[in-house]
């Protein structure tokens, strides 16, 4: 069973929630950041992001871009841009999206739970960029942006959620993208104490959504801390992470697709042909064509739409990662095919969430980005903790969840101190 624990958050004043809140560091790049913060101070950007209030060309993981981070979270908390609740509290944090809501219990989530697998992740992370969440860490003594978490749901926190909904929320705001985001406060100690014997009897694990380097880099904070701290007692604020903890109920998973910048050396009949020896292949002509199903893909390549089909015998619907479409595409065509054989540093593949419709793949091939695009057909919640549950790993960019966590409606502090 895992162990939350509230925390006292530093929050924006409502007034101010809507200015201060962005998206995650990782879905974007500088420029892009530049321009969402469009030069607003009070924008945590200016924080995750520091390198947008550095010089052009500045190495974003340089200690002048870290040294800024610091300065200006300094400057927020000075400013009353973020403020400390004074006694420690959850928070449940509510995102719409086309309609369709998803809740979330924000939580400080125990360090030693990663390590004794009882936060579950799906994905392999690289050592540079734990390194760099890691890095940001040491400079604010901050945990800055949310970890993404789920799981399976429990009836008991599905109703204390919904009570604490039927109040005024303290932030209710429509960010640019669309998002409906809102947030209430649960302060009372009977309540608190209840979510925390929930999670310890009912939950038996979280699941990594989004965040899988913010985790692995909270969790190896937590045992630097530790280490350097001879007076450690497993309390302190090191000891845990921020995180947004939803019902798995709620969630959405968005396909993420596949472009490919050329044949592989392949004519276009020769590519086609080898195509069909593993996929049904039927054109469907100049009108956009969507995956209604788990083995279907969806194909753009020379002006056309085909609906692709994998033929049995190349997928193995009893193994949780043989299962995927991201598996049977890439064990029947981006590799023996396509000649793909790193997804993770191969130059000729590219991905594009489903966020961006497959509009986005017709424009880039057409433009010239790729010579081909594949789309998918999402993965289900089920597959994914199935995938967790045993031990296994998803291959690259196989989750796409909507909508994304705003950063800058919750900030937690890593240091010596116990609440």
């Amino acid at each position: 069973m895992v162990k939350v624990r509230p925390f006292k958050a530093l929050r924006p004043a409502p007034t101010i929630a809507a200015r201060v809140s962005c998206l995650p560091y990782d879905v974007m790049n500088s420029a892009e950041a530049a321009a969402m913060a469009n030069g607003d101070e009070v924008s945590l950007l200016n924080i995750t992001r520091a390198e947008i209030c550095c010089p052009q060309g500045t190495d974003i993981h340089s200690d002048t871009v870290y040294a800024k981070a610091k300065e200006n979270f300094e400057k927020a908390k000075q400013n009353g841009w973020l403020t400390q609740d004074e006694t420690p509290c959850y928070y449940v944090y509510e995102e719409v999206m086309d309609g369709r809501s998803q809740s979330g219990i924000v939580a400080a989530a125990a360090c030693k739970d990663y390590e004794d697998g009882l936060i579950k992740k799906h994905e392999l992370t690289r050592p540079d960029k734990e390194e760099d969440r890691m890095v940001l860490t040491r400079w604010l003594n901050a945990n800055i942006e949310p970890v993404f978490l789920a799981y399976k749901a429990v009836p008991e926190l599905d109703a204390i959620v919904a009570n604490a909904q039927r109040s005024t929320p303290v932030y209710d705001f429509t960010s640019p993208d669309g998002v409906v985001h809102r947030l209430w406060v649960i302060s009372a100690a009977d309540t608190v104490a209840e979510i925390e014997r929930l999670f310890a009897q009912k939950v038996e694990a979280t699941y990594v959504a989004d965040g899988h380097h913010r985790t692995a880099a909270a969790a190896r904070i937590g045992k630097e801390f530790a280490a350097n701290n001879p007076n450690h007692t497993g309390r302190e604020n090191y000891n845990f992470f921020m995180a947004v903890i939803f019902p798995d109920s709620q969630l959405h998973i968005m396909d993420y697709n596949r472009l490919v910048k050329d044949l592989n050396g392949l004519s276009d009949d020769d590519f086609l042909a080898r195509l069909a020896n593993v996929m049904t292949v039927e054109k469907i002509g100049p009108d956009q064509y969507t995956p209604s199903r788990l083995h279907e893909f969806s194909m753009y390549f020379r002006n056309e739409w085909y609906k692709l089909t994998a033929k049995e015998g190349t997928y193995n619907d009893s193994d949780p990662v043989g299962v995927l479409d991201v598996s049977v595409l890439t064990d029947n065509v981006l590799t023996p095919i396509l000649g793909i054989e790193d997804m993770r540093r191969s130059p000729r593949i590219d991905f594009v969430g489903g966020i961006r419709g497959l509009g986005e793949l017709k424009r880039r091939v057409d433009n010239g980005d790729a010579c081909v695009a594949f789309a998918l057909y999402p993965v289900s919640m089920r597959q994914l903790t199935d995938i967790a549950d045993t031990g296994n790993i998803m291959p690259p960019k196989t989750t796409w969840f909507e909508p994304k966590l705003r950063s800058g409606l919750f900030v937690k502090l890593v240091d010596n101190n116990e609440e």
